[in-house]
């Protein structure tokens, strides 16, 4: 069973200023899981985590996680942008962009971001760009099928992303030649798993890595960056992963392989995104019409705007109606939007309770990838954001879109001023 951090009578205040659909955050919890991970890590003294950007980019939650001690992964200008914003400066972002348009690499070395290069095409790129940095990451793909011990993760043979070895030992020549004087290394191979021998098993890939590039080119390597790929239990059923296992785990390999290398001093980073916030974040809808035809429905004022996933992967996201926490499951529904489209449905053939017109329903999971991935198909406009702070009052940290904000763009048009 999953437990909302909101009750009824907590939204039903809330909603006085601040309508639903909305996505909220549980400061609280956010925080205790970012010190949780950094205990984990807490054997490596030079250990940070850079928090996804792209999973959930707003200032405020950031400016949580810079006080925890967490730094920033950017992949665009726009992000890039908003960690300076917030006030994370050199040594405090990582910029993993892929096909990266001409300006991007100008602005992360103005920040003084590590740049982690996803291709060995890229090297030129970036020199006549802006020049090359005394440090520089790059992206590795081991190709083929990624195993554990319990089966296949994933097909790294078939991503776009990162260089094959041969590429990493030769793009750490060319940088050595550019004058680069220390590296990383990252690989990225497995997303939204809860295995938790994933990461140690990555570990060991990329310090047994890390260990041949420094003989083969005797590069000082200052960092490992295990990215993202850790996952959260979307099902009540589901299992959280052990961080605090796993930063154990990763130790051991560490001691293993690099220390007897001579390399003990490397620092290891994490780039993650769902495991920091997901688990802490609500999708609160309103339950607007009723429909009985071949199935039952029920018609929310939410659709994939404000949650794209369960449209777009068919992911399953929980759902509680609150002030019914306790009320048999003893009907079955689809869960619905109001886009045009078949697939805009947040649960189908699920069993919850009797739900009324007005009810209050909780969508589980969404802090990660939620927000973010929302878009205006339709014409639908963007829901607010709030957080729930640690004292129990709330915050809006985004307002909702406006009409005159989807028009925006279309200032040029005189026949749309009327809008402006």
């Amino acid at each position: 069973m999953k437990i909302p951090f909101l009750t009824r009578e907590q939204v039903e205040e809330i909603v006085k200023t601040c309508p639903t659909p909305f996505h909220i955050y549980d400061e609280k919890a956010i925080r205790e899981n970012a010190r949780k991970l950094r205990k984990a890590f807490a054997w490596n003294p030079g250990f940070k985590e850079f928090f996804a950007v792209k999973a959930t980019p707003n200032p405020y939650l950031l400016q949580i996680l810079r006080e925890e001690g967490c730094g920033t992964d950017c992949s665009s200008m726009s992000e890039l942008c908003m960690a300076d914003a917030v006030g994370f400066s050199e040594g405090e972002i990582m910029f993993s962009s892929n096909e990266t348009p001409f300006g991007e690499f100008t602005k992360a070395k103005e920040l003084g971001a590590f740049i982690n290069l996803d291709d060995i095409t890229h090297i030129p790129f970036l020199e006549k760009e802006c020049g090359v940095p005394k440090t520089v990451c790059m992206r590795y793909n081991p190709g083929g099928i990624y195993e554990l011990e319990n089966g296949i993760m994933d097909c790294p043979g078939d991503a776009k992303y990162g260089c094959t070895k041969e590429q990493m030992v030769e793009g750490y020549r060319k940088l050595q030649e550019l004058g680069v004087e220390h590296f990383g290394i990252h690989s990225f191979l497995v997303s939204n798993t809860t295995a938790e021998e994933y990461y140690p098993t990555l570990a060991r890939t990329l310090f047994t890595l890390a260990v041949e590039l420094k003989n083969a080119t005797g590069a000082h390597i200052a960092f490992i960056n295990l990215s993202g790929g850790i996952g959260i239990p979307y099902r009540p059923e589901d299992k959280p992963v052990d961080i605090l296992k796993v930063g154990e785990e990763v130790r051991k390999v560490f001691e293993e392989v690099l220390v007897p290398a001579g390399m003990g001093d490397v620092a290891i980073f994490t780039e993650l995104g769902r495991f920091m916030m997901g688990p802490y974040g609500h999708l609160v809808v309103r339950a607007i019409h009723e429909k009985h035809i071949y199935k039952e429905y029920i018609g929310v004022d939410a659709c994939a705007v404000n949650l794209m996933r369960p449209a777009m992967y068919g992911a399953y996201h929980h759902i509680t109606v609150l002030g019914k926490e306790d009320a048999p499951c003893d009907h079955v529904y689809d869960v619905v939007g109001s886009l045009c489209e078949n697939n805009d449905k947040f649960a189908i053939d699920r069993k919850l309770p009797k739900i009324d017109i007005g009810d209050y329903l909780v969508i589980h999971d969404t802090g990660a990838h939620g927000y973010a991935m929302g878009y205006n198909y339709n014409g639908k406009l963007k829901s607010a954001e709030l957080l729930l702070k640690e004292d129990g009052s709330v915050q809006m940290i985004r307002r909702a879109e406006t009409i005159k904000d989807y028009f925006a763009t279309l200032d040029i048009c005189p026949q749309m001023h009327k809008y402006l």
